[in-house]
């Protein structure tokens, strides 16, 4: 088997090449192989969202900040996700909640944390 940076890089091509649901299975790989690679779970945080599966896109996006609590950048992440996922389904819940990750991100990166 191909090491997960390996696979990353794979999963990352198919993901530019639209191949979407390809791209999630690689990235799955990774993580069956390696659960707390935090890029594998960004990136299907995004795809997941592209696919419309904005519950899952979420769950993937807040792993990311449980592994990385005090990147500013994995709270910025989660907002987005928040963000499309009420692009996608209206759903107000999703604006507050992308309004606390921006707001969690922000203090972070002003040291307030």
């Amino acid at each position: 088997m191909a090491d997960v940076h390996e696979l990353y890089d794979q999963a990352d091509q198919l993901k530019l090449d639209g191949k979407l649901e390809e791209s999630v299975a690689k990235y799955e790989e990774i993580l069956a192989a390696e659960p707390d690679y935090m890029l594998a779970h960004a990136a299907l945080a995004v795809v997941k969202g592209r696919l419309g599966q904005h519950e899952v896109a979420i769950e993937h996006a807040k792993k990311v900040c449980e592994i990385a609590p005090e990147d500013p950048f994995s709270h910025t992440q989660l907002s987005v996700i928040y963000q499309r996922a009420y692009a996608g389904t209206n759903n107000q819940q999703y604006i507050q909640d992308a309004e606390e990750a921006m707001a969690r991100s922000q203090m972070l990166q002003q040291g307030q944390a």
